[in-house]
């Protein structure tokens, strides 16, 4: 166990390349073989790292990627990722950095759908491709269907623009009493792609099943689906065991054996001896490392040696302390603080949040190291 680390003695997000795989493979097989697969690398790879997810998952044969910021993709073409690139918040003063890079972006309203023609105008740029989104209850982003006839009469007049797709995103596609809801947006996503479909003469691709759809919607798959959560290793589904792909581990920095007479632990003076006595291991891993306070005092275990050992006192910036008494833990000992044992979806509801925020929270000082 302590080999993997190397040198390094402090953080590290391991991510398995079989894991991934096991992913992927299980969201292609609810698909038809024409149907593309985009997946979503954004919020750096949803704290996995996008650099290191998108080598893979352009390894593995997904057809698209997907970002959040321009900057995250231009991230990935600096990388050397060569495929597709959708920028779902293009925003409008990244334009040319888009063209650069040849990045797609999402196309949201008039405004934009203006202004990135007026760019692509000036830099001599034809038939470009840009992802238009509808808004279908979401309520986020995206042209509402009122707006879809003057948009097609927008389109029909910009050679600068090709429309590759049409899409819209689901917005509880997971919650069962919330079906009724999904597929009438389904429906209003459909009555709008097909109106644009329509007017320009073409047929872009169609797509808004998220993870969850794919798993719970696979009859709306359309032409291409946007996998995200689900790659990184959740389901929304009961009884599927989806694999983590990332396990965030660290080494044991200190072991300290404590008696009643020794006081307090940690900050605030929140961690307390036990009559019989404390033995604690110091991890060099904090809340800058994305370990919320909320899981100190006691609130979460993390595994050591085989065994799961819980916080004790106050979490950190940079270590947290564990009551190892009783087990066989020693300096060096490698700790897991999410990946199969706990789960990263332990820790969410011990926070009272979604595995989402668990890993989005791991900064870039965190090491990412692709494993088998």
């Amino acid at each position: 166990m302590q080999a993997i680390f190397g040198n390094n003695d402090f953080s590290r997000l391991e991510l398995s390349r079989s894991a991934l795989l096991q992913n992927f493979r299980y969201f292609r097989s609810k698909l038809r073989p024409s149907t593309e697969m985009l997946v979503l690398v954004k919020a750096n790879g949803y704290g996995h790292g996008a650099v290191e997810m998108a080598a893979m998952l352009q390894q593995a044969g997904a057809d698209y990627l997907a970002v959040a910021l321009p900057i995250e993709g231009v991230e990935l073409r600096k990388a050397g990722i060569s495929m597709p690139i959708l920028v779902l918040t293009a925003g409008t003063d990244w334009y040319e950095q888009i063209v650069r890079y040849r990045l797609e972006p999402g196309i949201p309203n008039s405004y934009s759908l203006v202004k990135f023609r007026e760019v692509l105008a000036q830099m001599g740029q034809s038939n470009y491709p840009v992802h238009i989104k509808l808004d279908t209850g979401m309520h986020r982003l995206g042209f509402m269907p009122g707006e879809i006839d003057g948009l097609c009469n927008e389109l029909v007049k910009m050679p600068e623009i090709t429309v590759r797709s049409v899409y819209s995103h689901l917005a509880a596609a997971e919650d069962p009493k919330e079906d009724k809801f999904t597929l009438n947006q389904i429906a209003l996503y459909k009555k709008g792609a097909e109106t644009i479909t329509s007017a320009l003469g073409y047929k872009p691709m169609y797509h808004i099943l998220n993870s969850a759809g794919i798993e719970r919607f696979p009859q709306y798959q359309f032409d291409m689906v946007r996998l995200g959560i689900g790659i990184y290793g959740v389901s929304c589904l009961p009884g599927v065991e989806l694999a983590p792909v990332a396990s965030l581990k660290c080494k044991i920095l200190q072991i300290k054996t404590l008696t009643p007479e020794d006081g307090t632990i940690g900050y605030g003076r929140h961690g307390h001896v036990s009559p019989e006595g404390t033995v604690i291991a110091t991890i060099p891993v904090g809340y800058a490392d994305g370990i919320d306070r909320r899981l100190g005092q006691g609130r979460a275990t993390f595994s050591v040696c085989g065994c799961r050992v819980p916080t004790i006192g106050n979490i950190c910036m940079d270590m947290c302390m564990l009551d190892v008494t009783g087990t066989p833990a020693k300096v060096g000992d490698v700790v897991t603080i999410f990946g199969e044992d706990p789960t990263a979806a332990e820790l969410a509801r011990i926070l009272d949040t979604i595995p989402y925020e668990v890993m989005t929270s791991l900064p870039r000082r965190v090491d990412r190291v692709v494993v088998k």
